[in-house]
């Protein structure tokens, strides 16, 4: 099998991944065709499939588990961004207005992915802080298909999100950890994952900044 050298291979996956983001845009806020959930199971159901089928929130949960890697309570870094996205879901119900929430949402993408591209090691307490700020905004846009649902399926669904989210970074950080034993070749891959990752930032931004 032909590999591409590491220059060609960032564009690539990044293209890729961008061709992917413009593939079902319409999807990325209605895991349940755009109906409220009416019980536990379709709120747990629906809180499990909003962070897979917004191509911009699984993006950044995959960041969150490779940026993670290197701390030394690596398990707990995803736990700042879940718990935030839970917050950011319930302000949402609680009727509280944040500015531009599409736009914060895919900065924080293209954030996280030049911070993995260039290789930045921020102290924990930043990676924290930056998960956490993120987390609110992707969160409160998770908060719109479950916006009117009753106690119960707003509980499953904060538990279904919450526990996909934490199961993606994870894997995410665990298949870095053993596929690329090797320090040097596993840096080298997240930062193509980071080009990948920062490829779909830049196709939502272009899209939520273009006045067309």
């Amino acid at each position: 099998m032909t590999r591409l050298p590491f220059s060609r291979s960032v564009p690539a996956l990044a293209t890729a991944f961008a061709a992917a983001a413009t593939a079902a845009p319409a999807l990325a806020h209605h895991p349940m065709g755009g109906q409220v959930p009416q019980s536990f199971l379709h709120g747990f159901l629906s809180g499990i499939g909003h962070p897979v089928i917004g191509l911009d929130h699984f993006a950044f949960v995959v960041g969150v588990g490779l940026l993670s890697l290197f701390c030394a309570r690596r398990y707990l870094m995803p736990g700042a961004f879940v718990a935030a996205t839970m917050a950011g879901t319930l302000l949402h119900l609680a009727s509280v207005s944040l500015p531009f929430v599409e736009i914060a949402i895919a900065a924080s993408v293209m954030i996280a992915g030049i911070l993995l591209v260039l290789r930045t090691d921020l102290r924990a307490g930043a990676l924290a802080a930056l998960f956490a700020v993120a987390g609110i905004f992707h969160g409160f846009a998770y908060g719109e298909a479950v916006f009117g649902a009753e106690p119960t399926p707003v509980f499953a669904y904060l538990l279904g999100f919450g526990l996909i989210q934490y199961g993606i970074a994870v894997a995410a950080m665990e298949a870095a950890r053993r596929l690329f034993a090797e320090d040097a070749l596993r840096r080298t891959w997240l930062r193509v994952g980071g080009g990948a990752i920062a490829g779909v930032a830049f196709v939502f931004l272009a899209g939520h900044l273009s006045p067309f």
